[in-house]
C-alpha cells in the first residue's frame, strides 16, 4: 500500500492531462451525452476561451504564449466535438421542448435572440462573418507574413550572434538560448499560419453544420415525431441557433486572441499598458479630439448630450494628465535636488570649488537688468567699453573688465560698484527717468525726488522725462539713468586705479612697450629694473592722480637710479623729477605761472625737525590737526578763486605731506621744489599755517 502511494506521488498527473483531454473530445462525438453534461462542457469551453484571452492581452511577446497554435487546434475541436453531441441530442430529443438539449443552449436561444429564429440566424450569420472575414483572416495574414519576414531574416540574426560570440560580448549558452528563439519565432508564427485554418474551417463548418440540423429537425420532427410543420421549424431551428452561438461564441473569442498575439510588437508592456500609454496619455491630441467632438456636438440636429458628454471627459483626462505630469516633473525636480543635496558631500573637493574674485563687479537690481542685457542691446554696455577705452587713454593702462551681474538680494533699482569682491560704491538708477545734478547756481527747483549724486555727492533730483527741458533751463545738470551708473563706474576706477594695476597689468603694458621699444625691455626689465619694482612705483604715481603713459621715461630714469637706493619712495621721487614737465601740464595745462599754496616758514621748519627727528615718521596728532584745517580752509579759498589747489613744500616733506593729506583732501595736489620745471614761474597765492 505504501508502496502505491509513493508511486501515486511521483506521478506527473499533468502530463496525463492532455492525451486526457484529447480522448473525452473524441469521445463525445461518438457517445451520446446527457443534457447536464452538455451545460458543464459548454460552460467549460466558453471559460477555456475567455483564459486564452486573457493570457493573449497579457504576454509581452508572442513567444510568451507559444502553445497558442496547440491551444488552438484542441479549442476547435472542442467546438466541433460540442457541435456533434448536441446536434445529436437535438435530433433525439427536440420534440420534447426548447430544454432538450440543456439549459445552456436554451438561455443562449432566448435570452440573447429573445426566442426570435429570424433574429437569431441573423445573428449567427453576422458573427460567423466577422469570425472568418475579419479577424481569422487577418490573424492569418499577419502569420503568414510575421513567418515569412523571421525566415528571411534568420541568416541576419544568426551571424549578429556568431559575431557578438566571437566578440566575446556573449558566452555560449547565451548564444544558444538566442538560437533557440529565433528558431521558434519562425515554427510559432508558421504554426500559427496554419492553425488559422483551423478557425477558418471551424466557421464554415459552424454555417453547414446549422442548416443540416435545421433540415434534419424538422424532417425528424414531421416525419418520427407527427409534429406540426410550424412547430418542428420553430423548436428545432431555435435549438440550432442556440447551438450554434453558444459554440460560435466560443469561436470568435478565440479568434480575437489569436489576432492579439500575432499582431503584438514585442516590448516589455502589455497590451493594455500599450494601448493605454499610446492612445489616451498625450494632453494635446485628447484636447484636439474633445475640440473636434465638441464642435459635431453643438452642430444643429446632432445628438448634443452624448457628443458634449464625450468631449468634456475628453477634455477633462487631458486636463488631468497635464496637471498630474507637471506634478510629476516637479517630484522629479525634487527628487534629483535632493539626490544631488545627498551625493554632495561625497564629492571630492577640487579647486574648481574656489570662485576667483573679480577685480571688478558691477551688481544690479533686476530693474536695472535691461541697462546691461545684451540681448536689450544694453545702453551701460557701451558706456562700459567706452570708460575702459577713455582710461586706457588718459592713464596709460587697461583697466581689467568689469563683471556685471544681477543681485535679486539688493534692491530693484540699486547698484553696487565691488572692487575685487568689497564694496566701494552704491547708488541707485530709475529707467525712464533723468538725474538732476545741482552744479551749485541753479535759478530754481525742479519737481521730483531729491537725492545725492553718486559719483560727486552734488545735492540732485530724480526727474520725470517731461520735466527735463525745464531742469536744463533752470541750470541743472541733466544725466539719464545708464550717464549716471556709467559716471560713478568711471569715477571710482581713476580713484583706485592703483590698486587695479597687478602685475598681469604691468606685464601687459610691458609687452605692449616691447613693441615699440623691444631693446629697452629687453635689456632693462627684469634685468635692471624688477617687475616687482616697477609695480610699486606705477602704483604710488597712480595714487597721487599721476598718469603713466610716458612708461618709456620711468623704465629709464629706474635703471639710472636703482642701483643707488631701492626705496620705493626715493625711486618714485626721482621719477616724478623725470616727468614733471607731464606733472605741471596735467595740473595747470597752458600756464606759465603756476598759482601754488606754500607752507607757512615757520610750521615748514617744525615739520622738517619733525620728519628728520622721527626718521621720515608720522606728525603729532595737535600739529596733524591744525594742519590738516589750515589746509583744508586754504584749498577751499583757492578753489573759490577757480584754481586747482597745489601745495608746494620741500622735497623732504612731498611724501609725508602727500600720504597726509590725500585722504581728507584728495583735490589737493603736493609738488615738491625740484619738480617744478626751469620754464616755469610760481606765484603764491596762499599759505598754509599762516596767521589770518
Amino acid at each position: 500500500m505504501e508502496n502505491l502511494l509513493a508511486s501515486l506521488r511521483q506521478f506527473n498527473f499533468v502530463t496525463l492531462s492532455g492525451p486526457i483531454l484529447i480522448l473525452l473530445i473524441l469521445g463525445m462525438m461518438v457517445l451520446p451525452l446527457p443534457a447536464f453534461l452538455l451545460d458543464m462542457f459548454f460552460t467549460f469551453n466558453i471559460a477555456i476561451s475567455v483564459i486564452v484571452l486573457m493570457v493573449s492581452l497579457n504576454v509581452r511577446k508572442p513567444l510568451d504564449f507559444s502553445a497558442f497554435p496547440s491551444v488552438l487546434l484542441v479549442t476547435t475541436l472542442l467546438r466541433l466535438s460540442l457541435n456533434v453531441a448536441s446536434s445529436r441530442v437535438i435530433l433525439l430529443e427536440g420534440h420534447t421542448g426548447p430544454d432538450a438539449a440543456g439549459q445552456v443552449i436554451e438561455a443562449f436561444a432566448h435570452f440573447l435572440i429573445g426566442g426570435n429564429t429570424a433574429i437569431g440566424i441573423v445573428v449567427f450569420i453576422i458573427l460567423t462573418i466577422i469570425n472568418f472575414v475579419v479577424i481569422t483572416k487577418g490573424a492569418g495574414r499577419i502569420a503568414e507574413v510575421s513567418a515569412r519576414f523571421t525566415l528571411d531574416a534568420m541568416p541576419g540574426k544568426q551571424m549578429a550572434i556568431d559575431a557578438d560570440l566571437n566578440a566575446g560580448l556573449i558566452g555560449e549558452d547565451e548564444a544558444r538560448i538566442r538560437r533557440s528563439t529565433i528558431s521558434e519565432e519562425a515554427n510559432f508564427f508558421g504554426s500559427m499560419d496554419g492553425a488559422s485554418k483551423f478557425v477558418r474551417g471551424d466557421a464554415v463548418a459552424g454555417i453547414l453544420i446549422m442548416l443540416i440540423n435545421i433540415v434534419g429537425g424538422l424532417i425528424v420532427g414531421v416525419a418520427q415525431h407527427d409534429l406540426p410543420v410550424g412547430e418542428a421549424a420553430h423548436v428545432y431551428t431555435l435549438l440550432t441557433i442556440g447551438d450554434g452561438l453558444v459554440a460560435q461564441i466560443p469561436a470568435l473569442i478565440i479568434s480575437t486572441a489569436a489576432g492579439i498575439v500575432v499582431s503584438r510588437v514585442g516590448t516589455e508592456k502589455d497590451i493594455s499598458e500599450q494601448m493605454v500609454g499610446q492612445l489616451f496619455m498625450q494632453p494635446s491630441v485628447l484636447y484636439m479630439t474633445a475640440g473636434v467632438i465638441g464642435l459635431v456636438g453643438i452642430i444643429p440636429n446632432m445628438p448634443h448630450v452624448a457628443f458634449l458628454l464625450i468631449a468634456s471627459g475628453l477634455g477633462g483626462l487631458a486636463y488631468w494628465l497635464e496637471k498630474r505630469k507637471k506634478q510629476q516633473e516637479q517630484q522629479v525636480e525634487t527628487d534629483t535636488a535632493l539626490e544631488e543635496v545627498m551625493e554632495a558631500p561625497l564629492a571630492e573637493v577640487s579647486w574648481n570649488d574656489v570662485q576667483p574674485v573679480d577685480p571688478v563687479g558691477l551688481e544690479v537690481g533686476y530693474r536695472l537688468i535691461p541697462l546691461v542685457d545684451r540681448s536689450q542691446d544694453g545702453e551701460l554696455l557701451r558706456r562700459v567699453r567706452g570708460i575702459r577705452k577713455k582710461i586706457a587713454q588718459e592713464v596709460g593702462f587697461l583697466v581689467p573688465a568689469v563683471h556685471i551681474r544681477d543681485n535679486l538680494e539688493i534692491r530693484p533699482n540699486a547698484y553696487r560698484i565691488l572692487l575685487r569682491g568689497v564694496e566701494i560704491g552704491a547708488g541707485e538708477a530709475y529707467i525712464g527717468q533723468f538725474l538732476a545734478i545741482n552744479p551749485g547756481r541753479v535759478l530754481g527747483q525742479v519737481p521730483g525726488t531729491p537725492t545725492t549724486d553718486p559719483a560727486f555727492g552734488l545735492p540732485a533730483v530724480w526727474i520725470e522725462s517731461s520735466n527735463r527741458d525745464l531742469a536744463q533751463s533752470l541750470g541743472y545738470t541733466v544725466v539719464d539713468a545708464s550717464t549716471v551708473v556709467a559716471t560713478h563706474i568711471s569715477n571710482i576706477l581713476q580713484t583706485h586705479s592703483s590698486e587695479l594695476l597687478g602685475r598681469e597689468e604691468v606685464q601687459a603694458l610691458l609687452d605692449h612697450l616691447s613693441k615699440e621699444a623691444p631693446k629697452l625691455v629687453e635689456d632693462l626689465v627684469p634685468k635692471v629694473v624688477s617687475i616687482s619694482t616697477l609695480q610699486k612705483v606705477l602704483q604710488n604715481l597712480l595714487s597721487e592722480g599721476m598718469h603713466i603713459r610716458d612708461i618709456r621715461s620711468i623704465i629709464e630714469t629706474l635703471s639710472d637710479h636703482v642701483s643707488m637706493t631701492q626705496d620705493i619712495d626715493d625711486l618714485t621721487a626721482v621719477v616724478r623729477v623725470a616727468l614733471s614737465r607731464a606733472i605741471v601740464h596735467q595740473l595747470f595745462p597752458g600756464i606759465q605761472e603756476l598759482p601754488v599754496m606754500t607752507l607757512d616758514p615757520q610750521l615748514e621748519s617744525i615739520l622738517l625737525s619733525a620728519v628728520q627727528s622721527k626718521a621720515g615718521g608720522g606728525l603729532e596728532p595737535g600739529l596733524a590737526e591744525s594742519l590738516l584745517q589750515s589746509a583744508s580752509q586754504e584749498a577751499e579759498r583757492v578753489e573759490q578763486q577757480g584754481h586747482n589747489p597745489v601745495l608746494l613744500t620741500p622735497t623732504a616733506l612731498r611724501p609725508l605731506l602727500s600720504k597726509f593729506l590725500r585722504r581728507a583732501l584728495p583735490q589737493l595736489a603736493v609738488l615738491a621744489h625740484n619738480e617744478i620745471p626751469d620754464n616755469k614761474t610760481i606765484r603764491i597765492i596762499a599759505v598754509v599755517g599762516g596767521r589770518g
